[in-house]
């Protein structure tokens, strides 16, 4: 495949927000160039877009289901098919078993030995396979056998496991290797993390005898523009989705949409902090990739230009640097400039999909 890594840059202003918390509930954050920065973990980025409308709406029957539950799924279609409880429990268990090591072998009735102790990543093609294996074994009244087993996970075809892949330790024949790598989103600039302390009124309270609040708290929060980082191997993706031109090219044009226009739903409806990309670049080409958050190392300061018009003249002119250095890393690229109202989503994302 020809221009096998597709590269994109996007720079994105958030408003105060709390997308991604910690363990103690604030933003997460990065030291950087000597510099905290706010930072919105790929986890949490990747989770959102495949979670969102746009990839429902592009790519649907093509997305997975993650869960530690499919055992009991299975064992209660067993059951509604007619089969006793306990043999119910047991061929789930087996089936279950394939994707993940079970939470306990020993059946005492409780849920804990229908689920699995990771998280596994199903695909519709496979939910199906079970399926239909559970509907064969309901109605021959018997448990499965290991070649029935093994088939279970084999050919996925589902775009969200095809870019971000499957681990499974306890099953690692049915591991993916993922096509896309997301870096975490790292602000531009310096940042400081805030508190919001609120107050509530109880709306039944006259104040004739209390007249405090009804409920105090606080919300940690910051603002920042961040620039996001992804590299696509399109040629691993293809692979992946087992060499259908029509869904890899569906994949990428809902990637690069939520990519620019998804921001993930940490405290949504406190904020509003939803945000499109203000700027993204696009590359192509076969060279080894490489991010350019070096850019970034020096925080970027407003000064008389504003801190996006500055963010984006750092990141351009890195990459002409490089470039210059390293020779092209890219045999073409395509941007969008929001700023400027240069470009189009529309242009970048066909400039994506396109060989």
């Amino acid at each position: 495949m020809q221009n096998r890594f597709l590269q994109l840059h996007l720079l994105t202003s958030y408003p105060p927000a709390n997308l991604n918390r910690d363990d103690l509930g604030r933003p997460k954050t990065a030291m950087m160039g000597g510099a905290l920065r706010l930072r919105v973990s790929s986890q949490s980025l990747k989770r959102a877009w495949r979670t969102s409308e746009v990839f429902e709406n592009t790519l649907a029957g093509n997305r997975g289901t993650r869960t530690k539950e499919m055992g009991v799924r299975i064992a209660k279609r067993l059951i509604d098919a007619g089969v006793a409880e306990k043999d119910a429990r047991k061929w789930a268990h087996a089936i279950g078993k394939e994707f993940g090591k079970p939470k306990t072998t020993k059946d005492t009735g409780k849920e804990d030995f229908l689920h699995i102790e990771q998280l596994a990543h199903f695909s519709p093609r496979e939910i199906a396979a079970i399926d239909a294996l559970a509907d064969q074994l309901a109605a021959e009244n018997r448990e499965p056998t290991e070649d029935e087993l093994k088939l279970l996970g084999t050919g996925h075809g589902a775009a969200d496991i095809a870019l971000f892949g499957r681990m499974l330790a306890a099953a690692p024949s049915h591991n993916v290797e993922a096509a896309a790598q997301v870096a975490h989103a790292i602000g531009v600039h310096k940042s400081a993390v805030e508190d919001d302390f609120f107050t509530a009124v109880d709306d039944l309270n006259d104040g004739q005898e209390d007249v405090g609040a009804g409920h105090m708290g606080e919300v940690e929060f910051g603002a920042g523009l961040f620039y996001l980082y992804l590299c696509i191997d399109r040629a691993q993706l293809l692979k992946n989705l087992g060499g259908d031109a029509e869904l890899l090219k569906n994949t990428l044009n809902a990637l690069v949409e939520c990519a620019a226009t998804v921001a993930p739903t940490g405290k949504q409806n406190t904020f509003a902090s939803r945000a499109y990309a203000s700027y993204l670049l696009a590359e192509k080409g076969d060279r080894q990739p490489r991010s350019l958050s070096v850019a970034f190392l020096k925080p970027v300061e407003a000064r008389s230009d504003g801190m996006l018009p500055n963010a984006i003249r750092a990141l351009d002119d890195c990459r002409a640097n490089l470039d210059a250095v390293y020779g092209d890393c890219a045999a073409a690229h395509l941007a969008m400039n929001a700023v400027e109202g240069e470009g189009s989503l529309r242009e970048v994302i066909d400039f994506c999909a396109a060989e």
